[in-house]
């Protein structure tokens, strides 16, 4: 049945309908999130924490945990304290959760960054986060020392650049702090999004803002104890950070890290390691379902596959659960909402471009893009959400955090979607992604899903190009596994849409651009079109 409920009239006098979770609340922990997640690794002594991949170097639970307290000293005797920020450069490393949870231990907020910035763009972040202190690895110390000065840069491994500070020499034993944390007001993390519109922003999530995140998510798509995650999406992103990263060490898993996505090492990892809980986006989906190295790899060992971060269809997600022998699901989410506000319980037999149902804890409203009025069940909208783990804001930015929020305090997702009778979430696209082509909403997700259901094609993106009166016209990029004319594909796609749908143009390229969580850069191809 329906989730829906309706709630009290707000000023305008007509009653909203609110989605709501058929579980029931969850309790979010108190306390900080460092002391949460690490809870159980005094106990749990030497089994495995974190383990790289590629070199098997090993943390322990107990090794964990001392680091993390030594680490929070080290930074506290230079300096770093309750409201202070700390930079995070470096790809996933078994080190990076001892870094996020020492600053975060010694009562400071942690801004991740991605290794691929350039110089200019880690300056940009540095200065508006104003985090004076950055952790890197030795092949990024002299892009991180180039960003500015007065930055105090902290190198973990090998290769001491001149006038860096070793990581080790933190990790000196002095007695951890105990800063008076406030969970509901002090920052845990600090990532940087877009939002739904224009530049890069700090998302400030507190430490009740991740804990809430963690509680509901585990109380859909739960972790165990025994169970081994590959955790090759990148920390410095929410999903990692989050959905990955920290679940896992509460749960007190163990937690096998890669820097990079390379098929091969990738598969061997889940053949070395026995994992048994993937974390995945649809470009990773696309390669276990359809790539022949994976056809002939053991996954035996996995017992289910999450794929999040940016839509998956249908076919794709039922070709690899069909290939690994396990469940592949969707939760959906964003780094505002530190980053889940759903998920499909394993097990559920939620059709497979399903993205889960509301979790715990959390609201969601529906509306018109245009009107703003309220929408039913099976209605497209645009998403809204509230809940705990909706951030506190954006850093320094009121005029874009009053504009994030409606007037009852739901988050404007910047997605379009329904909830279905049973309370199922669909996600069909972005807004400012929807082509507008002569008065109807062309949906590039649904273009893209048809193309990539061509026996010849493997990645697909489409876009919205100007046409005069005609608003925009889909234009389309394939990636192609053997040579078919892209006529043929076209037709392809008009024999299974609606007439306003169909293509307009169709281009073989090399690549489709996607960003490091397997997005697609749909401005990179405007760009591309545009010069």
């Amino acid at each position: 049945m329906s989730t829906a409920r309706t709630a009290g009239p707000p000023a305008g006098g007509h009653r909203t309908p609110v989605f709501r979770s058929r579980l029931a609340d969850v309790t979010i922990p108190p306390g900080s999130l460092p002391g949460y997640v690490l809870r159980r690794a005094p106990g749990l002594g030497g089994k495995p924490a974190v383990v790289d991949a590629a070199s098997g170097t090993t943390i322990g639970y107990a090794q964990l945990a001392a680091a993390v307290g030594s680490f929070a000293a080290g930074l506290a005797g230079r300096g770093f304290g309750r409201g202070s920020v700390l930079a995070m450069l470096a790809p996933n490393i078994p080190e990076y959760p001892i870094v996020f949870h020492g600053a975060a231990s010694a009562g400071g907020a942690v801004t991740t960054l991605n290794p691929l910035y350039t110089a200019g763009e880690i300056a940009g972040q540095l200065r508006s986060s104003g985090a004076r202190w950055l952790v890197t690895v030795p092949a990024l110390a002299d892009k991180a020392k180039a960003a500015g000065d007065g930055l105090e840069i902290i190198v973990v491994g090998d290769g001491q650049a001149p006038g860096t500070v070793s990581f080790s020499s933190l990790l000196a034993g002095a007695a951890a702090p105990a800063p008076a944390i406030d969970p509901a007001a002090d920052l845990a993390a600090l990532p940087y999004s877009s939002g739904t519109t224009g530049l890069s922003k700090g998302v400030m999530l507190t430490h009740r803002n991740l804990l809430a995140s963690l509680a509901a998510l585990d109380s859909v798509a739960g972790v165990r104890e025994d169970d081994v995650a590959l955790a090759v999406l990148p920390f410095f992103h929410i999903y990692g950070m989050n959905a990955i990263m920290n679940p896992a060490l509460s749960a007190g898993a163990t937690l096998v890290t890669m820097p990079r996505f390379e098929l091969g090492a990738f598969l061997r990892a889940i053949e070395q390691h026995r994992v048994t809980v993937l974390y995945a986006v649809p470009p990773i989906i696309n390669a276990l379902a359809r790539n022949p190295d994976a056809g002939d790899a053991d996954l035996s060992s996995l017992r289910w596959i999450m794929s999040a971060a940016a839509p998956l269809d249908a076919e794709t997600a039922s070709a690899c659960a069909r290939r690994a022998g396990c469940p592949v699901f969707q939760a959906y989410g964003m780094t505002e909402a530190s980053p889940a506000v759903t998920a499909t319980p394993p097990g559920d037999d939620a059709p497979y471009d399903c993205v889960g149902i509301i979790l715990p804890n959390t609201e969601c409203k529906i509306a018109d893009p245009v009107t703003g009025d309220a929408l039913g069940p099976g209605q497209d909208g645009e998403l809204l959400f509230r809940g705990p783990q909706i951030m506190r804001g954006y850093l320094g930015d009121p005029a874009s955090t009053e504009r994030a929020f409606d007037s009852e305090g739901f988050y404007r997702s910047g997605d379009v979607g329904h909830i279905d009778a049973d309370g199922r979430l669909f996600v069909v696209d972005r807004i400012k992604e929807l082509i507008k082509y002569k008065g109807y909403q062309v949906v590039p997700a649904e273009l893209e899903a048809v193309l990539l259901s061509h026996p010849a094609v493997t990645d697909a993106a489409v876009i919205g190009l100007p046409a005069g009166t005609d608003g925009e016209t889909p234009h389309g990029f394939v990636v192609l596994a053997s040579e078919v004319p892209l006529d043929e594909v076209a037709s392809y796609v008009a024999e299974r849409v609606a007439p306003y749908k169909k293509l307009r143009a169709l281009e073989a390229v090399a690549e489709i651009p996607r960003s490091a969580t397997g997005k697609i850069l749909r401005r990179v191809l405007k760009d591309q079109q545009t010069r």
